[in-house]
């Protein structure tokens, strides 16, 4: 049984961290800290139930305020690195959302974020007062480091995941915006990618308003144009047709595509396995034309309703009269981000976000076998 990501945090990981909390700060309770946090519930525990209980509980050995816990975390910090010490800007979140604190959870979540990140611990500061969140994200865009400025982008995307959303910036995302707009020639690709994700992010939920930024910022910098390659791929996969005019794909694809087709081998297979997709398309001649060519599968869920997911084939520009086929495996075990369910699966041919082939196949019960995607 593959380890669950959840695991990285057991009782030798407890006991290193408190190890080394005790050493700069010598009444902390390494034995103590460790049973509290691994009590008689932490087994259930999910990842994000088991970063709180642990900063939880941070607090109860710590220095009861806040300033001075903080030093005692700063003492330790440089030999924090990586996706495990998320637990460092929760305990912000936790503790330091008084308004007398706000300075001090500020800095601490800048000075963090380079080791860890801070992007989900900003998020209820910024739900709480959203004009002063974003001023501090307006200052952190002009950060010289790129790890805050890339939480300038990603702490405010509407639709993080993992992250609470951030319901005010889904209704109107003019402030986002104004933050993304500092970052648009970021010389940092960790940062330029945060802002595309943001970008894909409001495109969600207010799509006019991402074309009107990507029809802008289209030809101002070659970084500029990465992020709005990138940024506008869900509009792009839904076929909308100023995404796709921005790019140079024809909009409608009917008169283009001769004939395409998609087979699934085998049409049955079980949970765990993996299947062959093969395709064709013949294009009709003329003059060259660029193509998005994706396949779609609709997945069960649980409660039997489907949910669609796409898969890039390839993008490139095509002339006219070519004919095209090709084969991609695609694997049907379990994911850390996406559970399979029996049932019919109906796959479809995508090009330019239209279908122009489908085929279906049978998923049944077998042996789960956990991947990370």
């Amino acid at each position: 049984m593959p380890e669950l990501l959840k695991d990285i945090y057991n009782e030798a990981f407890l006991l290193d961290f408190g190890q080394r909390l005790q050493a700069v700060y010598r009444p902390f309770s390494v034995n103590k800290f460790i049973a509290d946090t691994m009590d008689a519930a932490w087994e259930a525990l999910e990842l994000k139930a088991r970063i709180r209980q642990i900063s939880r509980n941070l607090g109860n050995y710590l220095p009861f305020e806040y300033e001075k816990a903080l030093k005692v975390l700063y003492a330790i910090e440089d030999s924090c690195y990586g996706f495990p010490y998320l637990i460092l800007p929760d305990f912000v979140e936790v503790y330091g959302q008084a308004e007398k604190h706000w300075d001090l959870s500020m800095e601490a979540l800048e000075r963090f974020t380079g080791k860890s990140s801070s992007e989900f611990a900003i998020r209820p500061f910024l739900i709480k007062d959203p004009e002063r969140g974003m001023q501090q994200m307006a200052a952190w865009a002009g950060h010289g480091s790129e790890h805050v400025r890339r939480l300038a982008s990603e702490g405010c995307r509407p639709r993080l995941p993992w992250g609470i959303s951030l319901p005010m910036f889904k209704t109107d995302p003019s402030p986002v915006i104004g933050i993304l707009e500092q970052l648009r020639e970021d010389s940092s690709l960790y940062v330029r990618k945060s802002v595309a994700n943001n970008l894909n992010d409001i495109a969600k939920d207010n799509p006019a308003v991402v074309l009107e930024t990507a029809y802008r910022w289209k030809g101002i910098h070659p970084h500029t144009d990465w992020i709005v390659r990138r940024g506008l791929r869900t509009l792009i996969r839904r076929a909308e047709p100023k995404a796709l005019g921005l790019f140079g794909y024809p909009e409608d694809t009917s008169e283009l595509v001769k004939y395409a087709n998609l087979q699934a081998n085998p049409s049955v297979l079980k949970i765990g396995d993996t299947c062959e997709l093969k395709y064709e398309l013949a294009f009709c001649e003329g003059e060259p034309a660029h193509f998005r060519i994706e396949y779609g599968i609709d997945f069960v869920k649980a409660n039997g309703s489907t949910s669609r997911k796409v898969f890039l084939l390839t993008d490139k520009t095509v002339p006219g009269g070519t004919s095209l086929k090709g084969a991609r495996a695609h694997s049907w075990a379990d994911l850390t981000t996406r559970r399979h369910y029996p049932g019919k699966h109906r796959i479809v041919l995508l090009i330019n976000g239209q279908e122009a082939a489908a085929t279906a196949l049978i998923l049944e019960y077998g042996i789960s076998v956990l991947q990370t995607e």
